[in-house]
């Protein structure tokens, strides 16, 4: 069956209402195998029916058909997988430029697990899937907005010959999630400082030294032992900054929420008693409106395009001058 871009979402809502409904149902369990997945298809198509076939992700969405949430999280579709009879799927992998084998484990339902991932099959057609990517925690499906990601792959054909088009134009964000960051870009103008408005942005709070007494690194948090992937480095931005000529000696970590504007606000402070904080705060504060904002050129976050108002982390270290 050949499906159409703008029928995806609608299909996406029927079916999981259908699975959700009716997969456990009596009916079905007399009519297929559960503990089989090739007796137990979606769509009257199973894996093997595709074997051979490549896919390319063009969208990766919540159920909502927005690629991004309210902390500015956004989906990426990036894979590309192949199915390869009978237990094994083929995924691109950018570190080795080509594809890479990963043993197909059937769980149950219609779950599996490849690449240390778990997908529910919502749809297999011979020129698209829909999958749905589940967060499991101790061999229990998260109900939460971690399994709330559906993704959409086309075959080159379909995509070439069909669409018209290309799997780069199909990856770009919708009008529908341009108008959302927009919504949320101007709930942070009316309160630049406040960290509650504030969301991550995608192309982060960019440093630029104005002179040669200060330095600024952006740290990346990735760490795949940790299961800390890249979007962590734009979800928290971390960046270490030097002073190489301040009044004294010093090191501080601390938040900071930078707005639309590039004007700097102090949030959270570690290791500081309660009673202390407003000072702490203050002392601070006047470090970012003394220093920082004289010996750099602040460029906000954004996302889309659209500036607002990010939360980042800051090391700063003062220096003495020798």
């Amino acid at each position: 069956m050949k499906l159409n871009p703008f029928f995806f979402f609608a299909l996406i809502a029927s079916a999981l209402f259908f699975f959700s409904c009716n997969s456990d149902s009596k009916k079905s369990e007399k009519q297929v195998n559960k503990n089989d997945p090739e007796e137990n298809p979606v769509n009257n198509l199973s894996f093997k029916d595709v074997d051979g076939i490549r896919f390319y992700e063009v969208k990766r969405r919540f159920k909502n058909g927005l690629s991004f949430n309210e902390v500015g999280f956004q989906q990426e579709p990036t894979w590309i997988i192949q199915f390869k009879a009978p237990d094994t799927m083929l995924a691109y992998s950018p570190e080795k430029q080509g594809m890479e084998a990963f043993y197909l484990q059937y769980d149950h339902g219609k779950v599996y697990n490849f690449a240390r991932e778990f997908f529910r099959a919502i749809a297999i057609n011979k020129d698209s899937l829909v999958l749905q990517r589940l967060q499991v925690d101790g061999k229990v499906i998260s109900n939460d907005i971690r399994s709330d990601v559906y993704c959409i792959y086309y075959t080159k054909d379909y995509i070439e010959n069909k669409l018209k088009t290309t799997v780069g134009e199909l990856q770009r964000s919708s009008p529908a999630d341009t108008a959302y960051i927009k919504k949320l870009s101007e709930r942070t103008y009316r309160n630049p400082s406040n960290a509650d408005t504030a969301f991550a942005a995608r192309q982060p709070v960019v440093f630029t030294p104005k002179n040669a007494y200060i330095t600024v690194e952006k740290q990346s948090t990735v760490d795949a032992l940790n299961n800390r992937t890249r979007a962590y480095d734009y979800l928290y931005p971390e960046y270490r900054i030097v002073i190489k000529r301040s009044y004294k000696q010093f090191a501080y970590r601390f938040s900071v929420v930078v707005d639309s504007k590039g004007q700097m606000y102090v949030n959270r402070v570690e290791g500081v008693m309660k009673e202390d904080m407003p000072h702490r705060k203050k002392l601070l504060q006047g470090i970012v409106d003394v220093y920082l904002k004289n010996m750099l050129t602040i460029s906000p976050g954004t996302t889309l395009g659209i500036p607002h108002s990010s939360e980042i982390t800051l090391n700063v270290a003062g220096k003495l001058a020798p």
